[in-house]
């Protein structure tokens, strides 16, 4: 690009942008769809000292020598693909996507930085944020979990809305989601990509937090293949299950009754363990602090 093409679409996108910040009145709803077309068209070269980071950066870390590795490609070949910025008014730019390029580009020494400019309130820069990066950024499994619960909790999306914007197939959107209630060191193992997708979603398949665990560390110690963990997982699980029905055929039918008139009374699961000798114990389930004060309300009736 010529320094007087550049010169004349740095005139173009001040005119354009002016045409948002010009009197008092509220920019009508024509105009400013026709500002944003036509910013959506075009690639603008932005002075770098005008730019901001973007607070809800789903991508937390950069890795310094990856960085200085793009500084230097930069140097060389220049920034291939523009980054995004929402335009805050006065010059002033705020980063959508791209902050990575952004700052091997200032290690680069760049003045400026090509960039396509977006209009948004604060809401529609998160959403737009994070649905770019999930879509174009090389992001671990871990990250795009983070992106979609935050679309979900932040931009208040339903799953079926969420998986319209990333066009992913819901259950996609849900497995994703679900690696975040993996115990931390699982997560931070599928971060680093110690794990793969596949060796979580069979962790995954484990309802109790101490049995994830003991899978995980198998499957680091033995290097075990996502199908390979997968057979294991199945496989106790599937003795588990069977130990439980040896378990539930030794109990005697009228403890059985009892227990189940039990569950139905405190709407929670009830387990009785009962020696021949008449010993034994009764354990009750509850998953929060309200079905605790539910079950404990009953008790005192």
């Amino acid at each position: 690009m010529t320094k007087k093409k550049k010169e004349q679409l740095g005139k173009g996108l001040r005119a354009l942008l002016g045409n948002i910040e010009k009197g008092d009145k509220p920019v009508s709803k024509a105009r400013k769809e026709k500002v944003v077309e036509s910013l959506s068209k075009s690639i603008a070269e932005v002075d770098i000292k005008k730019i901001s980071p973007n607070p809800f950066q789903p991508r937390i870390e950069f890795d310094k020598t990856e960085l200085l590795e793009l500084a230097q490609s930069i140097k060389t070949l220049g920034i291939i693909q523009p980054i995004t910025l929402r335009y805050l008014g006065k010059e002033e730019y705020q980063i959508i996507s791209g902050e990575r390029r952004w700052r091997a580009s200032k290690l680069a020494g760049l003045k400026k930085v090509p960039a396509y400019i977006r209009i948004a309130d604060d809401q529609g820069l998160l959403e737009m944020a994070l649905v770019e990066n999930i879509q174009r950024s090389n992001l671990n499994a871990l990250e795009v979990a983070i992106s979609y619960q935050r679309l979900i909790d932040e931009c208040d999306l339903q799953h079926d809305e969420l998986a319209q914007r990333v066009g992913k197939e819901r259950s996609t959107v849900t497995n994703y989601i679900r690696l975040l209630k993996l115990p931390p060191d699982i997560q931070s193992a599928l971060k680093s990509q110690d794990i793969s997708m596949g060796h979580a979603k069979a962790l995954l398949s484990v309802s109790d937090k101490s049995k994830q665990l003991y899978f995980f560390k198998k499957i680091l110690k033995e290097k075990l293949s996502v199908r390979n963990a997968e057979k294991l997982v199945k496989q106790a699980k599937a003795g588990a299950n069977k130990s439980k029905k040896k378990k539930a055929d030794k109990m005697h039918p009228e403890v059985k009754k009892i227990r189940d008139r039990l569950s139905l009374h405190f709407g929670s699961k009830i387990d009785i363990k009962r020696s021949n000798a008449g010993k034994g114990k009764i354990m009750i389930h509850f998953n929060s602090d309200d079905q605790f004060n539910d079950i404990i309300d009953s008790m005192m009736d």
